[in-house]
């Protein structure tokens, strides 16, 4: 998530292998450590004017059988938080605590009603919090199985003063099992409705499916459309994609594929301003996507050893 609507200066990236959060400058790639006490397994990062904040998927421990992730790990224990630090990287804390929630995945924000989005994989959940740790509130809970399709991992939100929805909209996806072709795209209203739960709600729809294994979204509701990441398996996975935004009642479009060839893509940030898409993989790549032809795709950092998830631009 930007902070401003002009070009992007930078980027911030989290480094799963490190415990790390990176700071990226644009156009040269220089990367610094902003700090390494990001805690355990950070995954999904927010840019707000003066801080910072992100998500952890805990602890996890090795798995006796491969599990969802594909990488004998483990993340069932419920020790995921969302930590904040300021934009230098100091004085980080915790802003929802650990144990809170199962697993913390993509983080989104609508900042000026001070909120924040995310989902919880192993936990099947959706949530909101605020800005500040309070009221911490599941929007979708689902019954997880022996399936991995009930698993929720990245999660963008419309709050409807843009695109004039009513109430907005939340986005999020279920990826199913590794390289199972069984993902999904949803969305819900932000709000439950009346007499309706976490669990009961009625008002899902489901927009894409059979999807490779959608990771992270991101939507520009103005122009109607939806990114994101898949780190399924090749052709229509390990890419970046875009599709219309299906009307209300319609399924969605087969998506275009931006690029392909990461090495597990995770994170996205859209730069529309600049005309680029910055795609974050497994590899330790930063990539930068064109938006528009005649722009070049290229490399903006690789870092070896790393592994990143999460990533946002400012």
């Amino acid at each position: 998530m930007t902070v401003t609507a002009d070009v992007f200066n930078g980027l911030y990236v989290l480094d799963v292998a490190h415990h790390a959060i990176l700071q990226v400058s644009l156009p040269d790639g220089k990367v610094d450590i902003l700090t390494d006490d990001a805690g355990p397994s950070p995954d999904g990062i927010v840019v707000a004017p003066d801080r910072l904040y992100w998500t952890t998927m805990g602890r996890p421990h090795r798995a006796a059988v491969t599990t969802t992730n594909g990488e004998g790990w483990d993340y069932t224990d419920r020790n995921g938080s969302i930590r904040t630090a300021r934009r230098d990287g100091s004085e980080v804390t915790e802003l929802v605590p650990e144990g809170s929630f199962t697993t913390g995945k993509q983080l989104a924000a609508d900042l000026d009603a001070r909120l924040l989005y995310f989902c919880d994989r192993e936990g099947a959940a959706v949530y909101r919090v605020g800005t500040d740790g309070s009221d911490l509130t599941a929007l979708i809970r689902n019954q997880r199985d022996d399936t991995w399709t009930q698993e929720c991992v990245g999660v963008a939100v419309d709050p409807g003063r843009l695109s004039n929805s009513s109430g907005g909209y939340l986005y999020w996806t279920q990826k199913g099992p590794s390289k199972g072709g069984r993902g999904r795209i949803l969305r819900a209203g932000l709000d439950i409705p009346e007499r309706q739960s976490a669990e009961t709600r009625t008002d899902i729809e489901t927009l894409f499916t059979d999807l490779p294994e959608p990771i992270d979204l991101h939507v520009e509701p103005e122009a109607g459309l939806l990114f994101w990441t898949d780190r399924g398996a090749p052709p229509a996975g390990n890419t970046l994609n875009v599709a219309p935004i299906p009307a209300s009642g319609e399924h969605g479009s087969t998506p275009t594929v931006l690029a392909d060839g990461f090495d597990e893509a995770i994170g996205l940030a859209v730069d529309t301003e600049g005309g680029y898409v910055y795609v974050s993989d497994l590899g330790g790549t930063i990539r930068a996507v064109p938006l528009a032809d005649g722009a070049d795709e290229h490399v903006v950092a690789r870092v070896d050893g790393a592994k990143f998830t999460g990533i946002a631009g400012y």
